[in-house]
C-alpha cells in the first residue's frame, strides 16, 4: 500500500463486506466476534484465537472473487481493515482484562511517577552532545497518545513515531558532531528516558495487547526492532534502582523518599483545592504546583550542597523541607521563559494543527512555493520581525533577531511528527527501508476516535442488509 493508508484499508473492506457476495464473510466475523466474547479472559487463548482467526480469513480472502486480481497491497490493505474492525469491537474485552495487568500498570506508573522527578540524562549515561530535552517533548507526546488508538497497529504506530523523533536527533547530533551514527547503545538510553517522563497511560497493557493481537507476520522490520526496544525499556524501568541510574544506594533512597513526599504533598494540596468554592481566587494546574515544590526540594537541597550537615540533622532538614511549602519567588518572565513555556503549551494542546492553519507557508516545501507566494511571504516577515521586536522591546529584552534555536529545529521536528497515527499516514510497518514519520496532522486523531466509535455501524448487519449493499450507510471519511 504505498499510496493508501489503513483508513482508506479499512473503509474499502467495510465497502466489499456490503456486497451479497459476502455474506459468508459478515457471518463468519460476526460469529467470531460473539463466540470470542462470550468466553472468559484468557490471554494466550485469547491471543491464539485472533491470530489464527485472521489468518485463516485472509486466506480466504485471497481465494475469493471479490479480491479476483488484487495486488499484494490491496490484499494488505483488506488484512489490516479486517484486524482493525476485529479488534475494536474486541477492545474491551481483552484490554487489561486481567487484574494482574491493571495491578502492574498501576506499579510501574507510580514508580515512573516517582523517578521522573529526579532522574536526569546523566544518570542514563547520555552524552551531553546528545541531550535534547526541549525536541525530546515531541517524542514524549507521541507516546502519551497512545491510549486514543484501539487497534494493535496504530498503538504500535505512537510507538513507531516516538522511537523515530528519537532516532532522528541522535542522527542529526552525530553528523553535526561527525561522529559515527548511533547505534543501540545511544538509542536505548534515552528512549528510557522519553518513557520514563512521558510516564503513557496503562504502557504494560498496551505493550501486551500489541504483543498479543498486531498481526504477527506485519510485526516485522523496522516496527519489531522499535517495538522490541520499547519492550526493554519497559523491563529496565520495571527493575530500576540506585545500580540502574549510577547513583549510591543512600542517594536514591532520599531521591526516592523526597518524589514520594513531593506527590503526596501534591496530592493533598489537589484535594484541599477541590474543597474550595470560590472562583475569584482561580485554579491553580498541576504543573505549578509540581514547580513550587521543587523550587522548595531545590532550594534545601543546595543549602545541604552548600552547608556541611551532620547526619543526625539530615533527617530533620528533609522533614522541614517538606512540612512547609516554600512559595515561589514571583519575576516578570523573561522572552525566552515566555517562548518556553508557549512550546510547552503548544505541545500539550490536542489541536496543535489548528493553531498553524493561518500560516499556510510554514509545512510547505520548496517545491511549493510560486513566484506569486513572494509578497506575500515577504509580508509576512516583516509582521513576524515587527511583532517580535516589539516584544523583545517590551520585555527589556536586547533580543534583536528570531530565535534560530527554536523555529528551525522545532518547527522540522513538529512537521514530521504531527503527522502522526491515524489514520496517520501509512508508515510502512513491515517494511525495513527507513522511511519518514507518517503523513497526517495531528488533526485526524479526532477522525479516527470517532471512526472507531462508529465502526460497530459499518459492518452489515445481516444477510439481508448486506443484499441491499448500496442502501447502508456510507462509511465516514
Amino acid at each position: 500500500m504505498e499510496n493508501a493508508d489503513v483508513f482508506l484499508g479499512l473503509h474499502d473492506f467495510l465497502e466489499r463486506m456490503r456486497q451479497p457476495s459476502a455474506a459468508d464473510f459478515v457471518k463468519s466475523i460476526k460469529s467470531f466476534i460473539v463466540s470470542f466474547s462470550n468466553n472468559a479472559p484468557d490471554p494466550e487463548r485469547d491471543s491464539a484465537a485472533v491470530q489464527s482467526f485472521l489468518a485463516n480469513m485472509e486466506a480466504a480472502f485471497r481465494a475469493h472473487p471479490l479480491w479476483a486480481g488484487c495486488s499484494e497491497e490491496e490484499l494488505d490493505s483488506a488484512g489490516e481493515g479486517l484486524e482493525k474492525y476485529v479488534m475494536t469491537k474486541l477492545f474491551t474485552r481483552v484490554f487489561a482484562s486481567i487484574p494482574d495487568d491493571v495491578k502492574t500498570d498501576e506499579q510501574l506508573s507510580e514508580k515512573i511517577a516517582l523517578v521522573q522527578q529526579f532522574v536526569r540524562p546523566e544518570n542514563l549515561d547520555i552524552k551531553a552532545s546528545f541531550q535534547n530535552e526541549t525536541s525530546w517533548l515531541l517524542a514524549q507526546k507521541e507516546l502519551q497518545k497512545i491510549n486514543m488508538y484501539k487497534a494493535p497497529r496504530d498503538k504500535l504506530v505512537c510507538i513507531l513515531n516516538c522511537c523515530k523523533v528519537i532516532n532522528n536527533l541522535l542522527l542529526n547530533a552525530s553528523i553535526a558532531l561527525n561522529e559515527n551514527p548511533p547505534g543501540a547503545d545511544e538509542f536505548l538510553p534515552v528512549l528510557i528516558y522519553v518513557t520514563i517522563k512521558a510516564n503513557p497511560p496503562q504502557l504494560h497493557s498496551n505493550l501486551l495487547y500489541i504483543q498479543r493481537y498486531r498481526r504477527q507476520s506485519r510485526l516485522v522490520g523496522e516496527a519489531a526492532y522499535f517495538f522490541t526496544n520499547m519492550l526493554s525499556a519497559e523491563s529496565f524501568i520495571s527493575n530500576i534502582d540506585a545500580q540502574a541510574l549510577s547513583m549510591e544506594e543512600s542517594e536514591f533512597e532520599r531521591n526516592m523518599e523526597s518524589a514520594q513526599a513531593l506527590l503526596s504533598g501534591l496530592s493533598a494540596d489537589m484535594d484541599g483545592l477541590s474543597n474550595q468554592n470560590d472562583e475569584s481566587e482561580g485554579q491553580i494546574s498541576v504543573e505549578q504546583l509540581i514547580q513550587s515544590k521543587h523550587q522548595g526540594v531545590n532550594s534545601t537541597k543546595e543549602k545541604e550542597h552548600l552547608t556541611p550537615v551532620r547526619s543526625s540533622e539530615s533527617k530533620s532538614v528533609k522533614k522541614v523541607t517538606f512540612a512547609k511549602d516554600q512559595e515561589p519567588i514571583t519575576k516578570v518572565p523573561s522572552l525566552s521563559e515566555l517562548e518556553n513555556k508557549g512550546a510547552t503549551m503548544l505541545l500539550k494542546e490536542e489541536k496543535a494543527s489548528q493553531v498553524f492553519q493561518e500560516y499556510p507557508y510554514l509545512f510547505a516545501q520548496v517545491g511549493d512555493l510560486t513566484i506569486s507566494d513572494v509578497e506575500d511571504l515577504l509580508n509576512n516577515y516583516k509582521q513576524l520581525v515587527f511583532k517580535y521586536v516589539c516584544l523583545s522591546k517590551g520585555l527589556g529584552s536586547a533580543t534583536s533577531s528570531l530565535p534560530s534555536s527554536v523555529l528551525p529545529s522545532q518547527v522540522q521536528l513538529q512537521v514530521e511528527t504531527m503527522k502522526a497515527p491515524e489514520e496517520h499516514k501509512r508508515v510502512e510497518l513491515n517494511d525495513e527501508s527507513e522511511k519518514d514519520t507518517s503523513e497526517t496532522n495531528d488533526s485526524s486523531n479526532q477522525v479516527l476516535n470517532s471512526n472507531e466509535e462508529k465502526v460497530e455501524s459499518q459492518l452489515p448487519e445481516d444477510e439481508e442488509k448486506v443484499e441491499r449493499g448500496g442502501k447502508n450507510d456510507e462509511t465516514s471519511k
